[in-house]
């Protein structure tokens, strides 16, 4: 842990955006890690996220895809929550409320997608009013417990609906899900899901998903990204630990996160479920260096190089 503690005060990651010597408060973006995976059902590896997606941020600039500089963007890199898993959740929901409370955009890098579950606890302790979660999956997450853990990677929205500034199924939007769990039929036919398939953006086209998007999530004034990885193919994304054919493209998902920042506005976001060892070229890891890099950009050029 200690090398992943000292990773996080290297200046030279996150394409040489880190800022250790700022407070969170005075840094532009907040980042942290929850290196857990013990909340999955199938395959691990996602604990070893955090510090894996810093070791291959110093060798690219802080530039976008489409040719724009964002190199005064300051990032604080917090490190990774540590201990016992109920340590790491304290933890996580710590520093998602102190972000949100600071008015700072923050990241989380997970872990499987229970390491969420603290963040949108965070959420809701440090807002006022109902906030919006978008969710980028394969899986709707909407169990009440998997092998008995009502915290597991599959009941992450199953836990957000109970929150105070949640309440309701109709808060979340749900995008690139083509999976379904026999014991969340019952929830999926009696609430209401608002949900974006990965089939609907591939027939109607980003543009249209995007404006779906858009109307059920736009009356919200802070909305939450969670994305788990496995919403992209594993064609792009095979690092994950429950993968499932047909997703969303790599140009569909980039195109849909500039369009979700540009009418959205988002507060935070998080990347998990990338599982390194479980993909030996590190697709699923190089694919979230460019969703974290972009979304930071998008962030920059929307609120603060005005």
């Amino acid at each position: 842990m200690a090398n992943k503690q000292s990773l996080a005060g290297d200046p030279g990651i996150w394409a040489g955006l880190n800022h250790p010597e700022l407070s969170a408060q005075q840094a532009d973006v907040v980042v942290f890690g929850v290196p857990y995976d013990g909340g999955v059902s199938f395959r691990a590896g996602a604990c070893e996220a955090p510090a894996a997606l810093r070791g291959i941020t110093y060798t690219i600039s802080p530039t976008t895809e489409d040719f724009r500089d964002f190199s005064s963007l300051k990032v604080k890199d917090l490190g990774d929550c540590t201990g016992s898993r109920e340590e790491m959740f304290a933890q996580a929901q710590a520093m998602a409320a102190q972000a949100v409370k600071a008015g700072r955009f923050f990241t989380m890098i997970g872990g499987d997608h229970s390491t969420t579950i603290p963040v949108h606890r965070g959420i809701d302790e440090a807002v006022d009013t109902d906030f919006g979660i978008l969710h980028f999956d394969a899986h709707f997450d909407l169990c009440d417990e998997m092998h008995g853990d009502k915290l597991s990677h599959g009941s992450t929205e199953r836990r957000a609906v109970e929150l105070s500034h949640v309440r309701d199924s109709d808060h979340l939007c749900f995008v690139g899900i083509r999976s379904i769990e026999s014991d969340e039929l019952e929830y999926f036919r009696t609430h209401n899901i608002q949900v974006v398939s990965a089939a609907d953006v591939d027939h109607m086209g980003v543009a249209a998903a995007l404006e779906k998007i858009v109307s059920f999530l736009g009356r919200f004034e802070k909305v939450y990204i969670t994305l788990d990885i496995d919403c992209l193919d594993p064609a792009y994304a095979p690092g994950t630990g429950t993968p499932q054919f047909g997703g969303l493209s790599a140009r569909q998902l980039l195109d849909l996160l500039r369009g979700v920042f540009e009418h959205l506005n988002v507060i935070g976001m998080d990347v998990v479920e990338v599982a390194p060892s479980l993909d030996p070229a590190q697709t699923a890891l190089f694919a979230a260096r460019k969703i974290v890099t972009e979304c930071w950009a998008h962030h920059y050029f929307k609120n603060i190089a005005r």
